[in-house]
């Protein structure tokens, strides 16, 4: 039996609401001011990582807008956080195969995904020992890789191939972790697929970014680029605006942008998910791809073993995401993402975490990558990252 709509609004604004840091992050958002940096690892000691709850499990769904988006996500002008500095390093006496690998991640889906490797008691133990460092954007993130502070990150796919440019190769994708969401959203009943939106107007934001060229993707696959009409507007608030007060329109925008036009005109629904659309007309195996996995060069050839260690360690992890979402709901909390554990269960079944990697993510990865390519050059660093690219066991 399908969910009505309003009792899905909070966990998907929820958790799509951290989304939303990964999502900027690979639109090309950056930020110049000091970023929120939380670290935590495998060994501390618990309630070292652990966010304060407030005694009340209930929001009011009643005043969701975008003010309130902006609010959440306006982590990358303030600094704050939390620092566990309890060692992590092995024992004298400790296998000898042990390694410690150093983590970095965004806030959100990617660092949810992990959590129960990174938590203070693990649901998936490892031979590794693993330090995690949990970031709000991307640039950051990058830095951190660069400087060789981190050997392990969970990046936007656009930004670890403008990352293997950048290093001339010397990092190396894993896995995929995250996909897409971006859902086509009008009040106007008529619109159930893309050929429905030939001769009519979408209204989007970021011109030159990745959720403009998936949709002009998806639409070139369909042949009717040249019969819609993109019209680009300066933020997803605008857009939500837009479809709230006049239902009739058509709009691209990513959640949690959807659940708040959804809220404020109950005459909007989703149309259509670009994410489907992307993998109904794809042919060569591609996905719309949010989030992946790299490591650095020198610490895979240093530690091969670790590395393999790792991806047994984050498939379990996804693996135990899909099957007991409660439980990674309550390592949410102790890490700080998301502040009420009754919240954080509604939210984790709705953000995506996924895990793919070997022929089966390249396949994924390298179609998006050249769908990207194809439309700007820059979107990927400038070229296409070679097979190197690609970690395949």
């Amino acid at each position: 039996m399908e969910i009505p709509m309003k009792h899905r609004i909070l966990p998907l604004i929820l958790c799509f609401l951290l989304l939303m840091c990964t999502f900027a992050a690979a639109c090309g958002s950056s930020s110049d001011d000091t970023d929120e940096t939380t670290t935590v690892s495998s060994d501390s000691e618990g309630g070292d990582a652990t966010a304060d709850s407030d005694s009340e499990n209930t929001t009011d769904n009643s005043d969701i807008t975008t003010d309130d988006i902006s609010g959440e996500n306006a982590t990358n002008d303030s600094s704050s956080g939390i620092s566990d500095e309890t060692g992590n390093s092995t024992d004298d006496d400790s296998n000898a195969t042990s390694a410690t690998v150093r983590i970095g991640a965004l806030k959100g889906p990617t660092t949810m995904g992990i959590s129960p490797m990174i938590v203070s008691e693990p649901a998936v133990t490892s031979s590794n020992s693993y330090e995690a460092t949990m970031v709000t954007a991307a640039d950051e993130l990058m830095t951190l890789v660069l400087q060789e502070e981190v050997d392990i990150a969970l990046l936007p796919a656009n930004v670890a191939a403008t990352l293997y440019n950048k290093t001339d190769g010397e990092i190396t994708v894993i896995d995929i972790n995250t996909l897409g969401v971006l859902y086509v959203v009008t009040g106007d009943d008529s619109v159930t697929s893309l050929e429905d939106l030939a001769g009519r107007t979408i209204y989007l934001t970021g011109k030159g970014t990745t959720p403009d060229y998936a949709l002009q993707y998806v639409l070139s696959q369909a042949g009717i680029l040249d019969e819609v009409t993109l019209e680009y507007k300066s933020e997803s608030s605008e857009v939500a605006a837009l479809l709230a007060s006049d239902s009739t329109l058509i709009g691209l925008l990513p959640q949690p942008y959807v659940t708040v036009a959804l809220a404020n005109n109950e005459d909007l629904s989703i149309a259509l998910s670009l994410d489907e659309e992307w993998t109904n007309v794809s042919t060569d195996g591609s996905r719309l791809v949010t989030g992946v996995t790299i490591v650095r060069n020198s610490f895979l050839e240093e530690y091969p073993d670790a590395v393999a260690q790792f991806l047994t360690d984050h498939a379990a992890c996804a693996a135990l995401a899909a099957e007991d979402p409660d439980q990674i709901a309550e390592y949410v909390v102790e890490l700080g993402i998301i502040e009420k554990e009754a919240v954080a269960k509604k939210a984790v079944p709705y953000c995506s975490i996924s895990y793919y990697d070997g022929e089966e993510m390249k396949e994924m990865l390298s179609g998006y990558l050249q769908v990207l390519y194809d439309l700007n050059t820059s979107a990927v660093g400038g070229s296409m990252p070679g097979d190197d690219f690609y970690y395949i066991p």
